[in-house]
């Protein structure tokens, strides 16, 4: 039997830092809560709460993201949902590290969609996006060859992504856009949702990658990380 988090911490909603016994299905480790602006995607510029949550399945190459696969604090989906109710900002993203590691990451989805937010979820695609709440608007990343986690990428999630989701391809080279490219193709993915090609920073010159879109006609769209424009690239919590 799974044990559960003391009586006291549950009503107290405390955050709990040594997690020896915590119900799994009501409770998440949580690296950040805040509020900003959406950096990437088709929502990019607007304010946003971002709900980072802690662990990470993946090692890509270029993720900017490394302090989120350790350390972190043990919440009740109540306090998170509760902080972001104080933040005041709608639009909500859950991302990671790899949010759908955690069993929780649903119920809160749908709390949040509760509390009448429109939701984003940020998901590398190696986890199944099936048990997805209906509303949620999934950003599903593709990994291409350079990332190192090609073989990770779960095919099967492209049957539950709709007109209301993105696929995003983060790119390390040529090679990778390439990829991306006959990926796009194949799978005829502009005709199930927007697509998204997004340079790895400092790998890739935008310009290349906006020249090799034009050159093949590639249905997609530029994302940039703007929050890497406004504030250093090193910078967390913005």
């Amino acid at each position: 039997m799974r044990p559960a988090v003391t009586g006291a911490v549950r009503r107290a909603g405390m955050n709990v830092h040594d997690a020896t016994a915590i119900d799994r299905d009501t409770h998440l480790r949580v690296t950040e809560v805040y509020a900003s602006v959406q950096g990437e995607s088709t929502h990019a510029g607007r304010p946003c709460t971002f709900v980072r949550l802690t662990g990470c399945n993946l090692r890509c190459t270029w993720c900017d993201s490394v302090y989120t696969f350790t350390g972190g604090t043990w919440r009740s989906i109540d306090s998170v949902l509760a902080e972001v109710r104080h933040l005041g900002v709608s639009l909500v993203e859950v991302t990671g590290g790899e949010p759908l590691l955690q069993r929780a990451a649903i119920p809160l989805m749908r709390g949040l969609l509760a509390m009448g937010c429109e939701v984003l979820l940020e998901t590398s695609g190696s986890r199944s996006i099936a048990d997805v709440p209906d509303g949620v608007r999934v950003i599903l990343d593709l990994k291409p060859p350079d990332s190192g986690e090609v073989d990770a990428n779960l095919w099967s999630n492209l049957d539950h992504v709709d007109a209301d989701d993105e696929i995003k391809f983060v790119c390390a080279s040529r090679a990778d856009y390439l990829w991306a490219r006959d990926i796009i193709a194949t799978h005829t993915l502009a005709a199930r949702c927007t697509v998204l090609l997004s340079p790895v920073w400092g790998a890739v010159a935008p310009r290349d990658l906006v020249a090799w879109m034009l050159e093949d006609r590639v249905p997609a769209r530029l994302s940039l990380q703007q929050h890497k424009v406004i504030w250093s690239p090193d910078t967390t919590g913005v």
